[in-house]
């Protein structure tokens, strides 16, 4: 059985930190297809298109349990397609964070395109992640 937790400002900013800080110097991989049911799901079919990677302190201090992602470096796409999730690893490369839907308005990580071609300069223009605290 499941609760839905009311967290405090206090409670949701710690959730947050903790969050934040699983990715410093992790990396966003941008895919195409379909975005598996969560982020335990292993790829099935999907194409990575880039790789950019966080800054070593990846997000600014919480506010009402509320993160944004610091500088996030830019890449050159190894591959061409439609952007339609990120999938955030640790700095290990391989330990799996969260998945987020993508886009280019009301998506958890914002591009200015998701339309990647294979060469050019892919950058993140925005990335927040909220913690619901009801």
């Amino acid at each position: 059985m499941s609760t839905v937790a009311n967290l405090s400002d206090a409670a949701a900013n710690a959730e947050a930190t903790a969050l934040g800080l699983l990715c410093n110097s992790g990396t966003i991989n941008l895919y195409s297809g379909a975005q598996p049911a969560n982020a335990n799901t292993a790829l099935s079919g999907n194409t990575l298109l880039a790789t950019l990677t966080f800054a070593s302190s990846a997000f600014n201090a919480p506010n009402a349990g509320v993160i944004t992602a610091d500088l996030i470096a830019s890449a050159v796409a190894v591959a061409t397609g439609t952007a339609t999730f990120a999938r955030l690893l640790k700095s290990d490369g391989t330990t799996v964070i969260m998945d987020v839907t993508v886009g280019t308005t009301n998506a958890g990580l914002t591009l200015n395109t998701t339309a990647i071609v294979q060469g050019a300069t892919v950058s993140i223009s925005a990335f927040t992640h909220t913690v619901q605290e009801t």
